[in-house]
């Protein structure tokens, strides 16, 4: 008898679920949540990398705006004199810029798989076959019943290529996921889907493929950004919910004919995709924290497939059958960790008796908002390395995430009152317990890694952090931005951010898309200076103190 009672017991421990992680509004972060779910460390490793196959290839098979995979693939590898090709061609203006595959995954700002490990990536992959790796991080084939359709994941936006160095939850710095539908929108009413299933020789399936991604298409709201490398995800499920019925389901019903106004479709909202090293440390989401409860990745799967003109009851059954994947991913996400410098530049690049100085400008100034770094030199210095050194050993951030008004471009969250209402009255938010209060201001972000987020801002209008460190009214009004390819060329290591005047690469200054202009709507570098950095307008750090607070910073 004693035998099957100890059997029962190991069962039941094998059997036992593990608390879900609280995700209330009056939950308070009392400790990094680096392991969400407190999965045992045998677990934990395994649930983190499987998570990380999720955020590279999405997971939600429910989606319904899939492109045929194989005809998309018959089309680029056609012959370029081929007359259907040049029929398509000129049909089809979304793709008519690009002769293959693989200049239509750049465009749209997809990093290919590493060739190689990479021992500066501080998360790394999960085993994955050549066949997975085929296609670009974020690129997605979806096997569902009429065949194999394409979309696109999270690491099409929160993965980056950092000097060669493929590193999951940094910002893709060049997302067009958002134009990418603005094109498809323009063009899928005049698709035929016989023309297309004759001209490509595309199977049944793969014709009622496109009619059911034609069909949701017509219930999704596109809007282009402003400026390469923001997103306009917010303005996206605003006017996709617009076209919607006002029932809890958001029904797709006859709406999507005279939507509702919103003035999203108007006004400038535009954001940077979020780096995931962050969420660990915070209660609420966003870079407003607008989000005040609920799991940030169920939220984002939600606005996902708003934006991509999903049925809310298929994706409800969804995510109810799949609460195992969407653990793996959030755990994931809160494993994420940030690059260090020296990683890429060497320790010896940081001047440690600089950046120490640098501690204490810091401390006067940024801590408050931004949190305690506590740092290797401050304790038994003499018996560690330079690297140990320069660790970050402790961060200490707000039990409560703040948000806070510094004076910095006030779109992106005043955008969120346009659809904060939208979202709370939907079933599948409250079956979430997702929230949202739009707030006025913006979370003062921890600064973990806060090297390799340039360009700065929610709206990426400071190029660097010595641009940052200035007064607003003398900050520069344009810039360029280019990709951070080469270490030595493409990263001002001064300035923690893009080279400006004469270090500008001339091949960036060939490309208009890399401009960056702070006099366009929602793109304004202003704030963030007084009573921080400023006292009553005068300037309170010498250049070299500024100086030392950069280097400080480039430890974090």
């Amino acid at each position: 008898m004693g035998k099957h009672v100890f059997k029962l017991f190991l069962l039941t421990l094998s059997l036992t679920v593990w608390a879900d992680a609280d995700w209330s509004r009056d939950f308070e972060v009392t400790t990094i949540r680096e392991n969400i779910y407190n999965f045992p460390p045998s677990e934990f490793e395994a649930r983190v990398l499987d998570g990380r196959k999720l955020a590279l290839f999405y997971p939600v098979t429910s989606t319904e705006l899939l492109i045929p995979y194989q005809p998309m693939k018959n089309f680029f590898n056609s012959p370029q004199n081929d007359p259907v090709r040049k029929l398509l061609f000129s049909m089809a203006r979304i793709v008519s810029p690009f002769k293959s595959m693989k200049e239509l995954y750049q465009w749209l700002g997809l990093h290919d798989f590493p060739k190689s490990a990479q021992f500066e990536n501080p998360n790394p992959w999960p085993d994955l076959s050549q066949e997975e790796q085929s296609n670009p991080m974020g690129a997605t084939v979806i096997n569902d019943e009429n065949g194999e359709g394409m979309t696109f994941g999270c690491a099409a936006c929160h993965s980056s290529n950092l000097f060669g160095v493929k590193v999951l939850g940094l910002t893709n710095r060049f997302p067009r996921a958002n134009e990418f539908f603005a094109e498809g929108k323009a063009v899928a009413p005049y698709v035929n889907s016989f023309l297309f299933r004759n001209l490509l020789k595309s199977t049944e399936g793969e014709r009622l493929m496109l009619v059911k991604s034609k069909q949701a298409m017509d219930y999704v709201g596109t809007k282009k950004p402003m400026t390469l490398g923001l997103d306009t995800s917010l303005a996206q499920v605003a006017l996709s919910l617009s076209k919607r019925e006002l029932d809890p389901y958001a029904t797709r019903g006859n709406s999507f004919h005279h939507p509702r106004p919103n003035k999203l479709g108007k006004m400038v909202a535009d954001s940077k995709p979020a780096v995931w090293w962050n969420v660990k440390y915070k209660n609420r989401w966003l870079s407003d924290g607008s989000i005040v409860s609920g799991n940030p990745v169920h939220t984002n799967f939600l606005w996902n497939e708003i934006g991509r003109g999903a049925d809310l009851p298929k994706l409800e059954k969804w995510l109810k059958e799949n609460n195992r994947q969407i653990e793996n991913l959030t755990a994931a996400v809160f494993a994420t960790r940030a690059p260090r410098y020296e990683d890429f530049f060497g320790a010896e690049a940081i001047n440690i008796e600089k950046a120490k100085r640098g501690q204490a400008h810091f401390v006067v100034s940024c801590q408050k908002c931004h949190g305690v770094y506590e740092k290797g030199w401050e304790q038994n210095a003499q018996n560690k390395s330079v690297r140990e050194q320069l660790q970050t050993v402790k961060v200490t951030y707000h039990s409560k995430t703040p948000v806070r008004e510094v004076g910095t471009d006030p779109g992106r969250y005043l955008g969120m009152f346009e659809f904060a209402a939208d979202l709370n009255r939907l079933a599948i938010s409250k079956s979430m317990k997702t929230l949202v209060e739009p707030q006025r201001g913006y979370v003062p972000p921890p600064l973990v890694g806060i090297w390799s987020r340039w360009p700065y801002f929610h709206n990426n209008s400071v190029p660097n952090l010595c641009a940052l460190l200035t007064k607003s009214s003398n900050r520069p009004k344009t810039y360029i931005a280019g990709p951070a390819l080469n270490r030595q060329t493409d990263y001002d290591q001064d300035c923690a951010g893009y080279p400006m005047g004469a270090k500008v690469p001339e091949s960036w200054k060939k490309n208009p898309d890399y401009a960056y202009d702070t006099k366009l709507e929602g793109l304004s570098n202003q704030g963030h200076d007084e009573k921080i950095f400023l006292n009553n307008g005068v300037e309170i750090y010498s250049a070299e103190q500024k100086r030392e607070l950069i280097e400080f910073l480039k430890t974090l």
